[in-house]
């Protein structure tokens, strides 16, 4: 057990002496009692007469509970270092239409993509994440954040069709960016989750890419999608699940730019990637994670057990106890 406030318990040397001085000898030929029977005195004080010279100790004990009581005694319950991994990491995810496409079997691309997210999310430890979607525009779903909870249920509200249609991937970048460059981290990085080419927005990848890089921030780009691309399926109100077609028939396909991609990760000192199916996917946020690690040490906060209610409340009952004797059965006459 320790002390907080340990200059308190200097009142406890005062105590003796307030206890000498309450109890002085007093001057034996200042007054006298007469009684009409001295037989009153061979039998010896009462319990109540005792009771009552003993009562002022109440007070002095529970002063001495009180002194102890703002001392603050505690005791400590755990304390220590520990060794973190930590960075600062957007996740950025293309919502746009070609994510549905079915080629991640039994799901899409997109719901595949946000269940691998999930899992990336659930086994951070220390690092800050935030997450930004894009499509034709793009915006922060969430900021940079420690409270995972609170980012994995936002990225369970984001949905297709949330944004127009498009792919604006050097939107994405530029908003990424823009949530690092104020971070103090000493490793930034930007993980780009697309299938496409970009064909929105005011920035070019190649140019958000290079802004990114004189930054700091490292952009590791991830390609989905097979090679030979997928059919984009359409929900339509009278014909139902139907595929996307071009103006001479033939079915729309996604068209992974690929070229665009490396250019993005090498200009900002990252790395590309290509997943080709779920297990992939799955394979390139792990790596990604073990290649991204700084070690840094946490100091955890001391956790005490505060314990001076042990004795604040045994000085209030003893003073209540005091005040109530006093005034009742104790009580003495003028």
């Amino acid at each position: 057990m320790e002390f907080a406030n340990p200059y308190f318990l200097l009142g406890l040397v005062a105590l003796p002496l307030l206890g000498l001085w309450m109890h002085r000898p007093g001057d034996k030929g200042s007054s006298a009692l007469k009684y009409s029977d001295v037989r009153v005195l061979a039998e010896g004080p009462s319990i109540r007469v005792a009771l009552t010279r003993a009562l002022p100790w109440l007070g002095l004990l529970a002063l001495g509970l009180l002194i102890v009581a703002m001392a603050r005694p505690r005791r400590l319950r755990e304390t220590g270092t520990i060794s973190a991994e930590g960075i600062d990491i957007v996740l950025t995810l293309d919502i746009s239409g070609s994510m549905k496409a079915e080629d991640f079997k039994p799901k899409n691309r997109f719901i595949v993509a946000r269940d691998v997210l999930r899992r990336f999310i659930a086994g951070t430890h220390g690092d800050r994440l935030a997450l930004v979607v894009f499509a034709k525009q793009a915006f922060t779903q969430c900021p940079l954040t420690l409270d995972y909870g609170v980012l994995e249920g936002l990225l369970d509200q984001v949905e297709m069709g949330m944004i127009d249609d498009g792919t604006a991937i050097g939107m994405a970048i530029a908003t990424a960016a823009s949530r690092l460059e104020k971070s103090r981290a000493k490793s930034r990085v930007i993980i780009l989750l697309t299938d496409g080419m970009n064909n929105a927005g005011q920035i070019d990848p190649v140019t958000a890419a290079k802004a990114a890089g004189a930054l700091g921030i490292k952009i590791y780009a991830v390609g989905v999608g097979s090679k030979e691309g997928a059919r984009i399926p359409v929900d339509d109100p009278i014909f139902g699940r139907v595929y996307a077609r071009n103006p001479d028939g033939t079915y729309q396909r996604t068209k992974l730019d690929e070229d665009t991609l490396k250019k993005v990760a090498q200009l900002s000192g990252g790395k590309y990637f290509r997943a080709a199916d779920p297990n992939a996917l799955a394979r390139i946020y792990e790596e990604i994670r073990k290649l991204e690690q700084s070690k840094f040490e946490v100091k955890e906060y001391r956790h005490y057990q505060e314990l001076a209610g042990k004795f604040l409340w045994p000085a209030i009952v003893l003073l209540a106890l005091q005040a109530l004797l006093s005034c009742t059965w104790l009580r003495k006459a003028p």
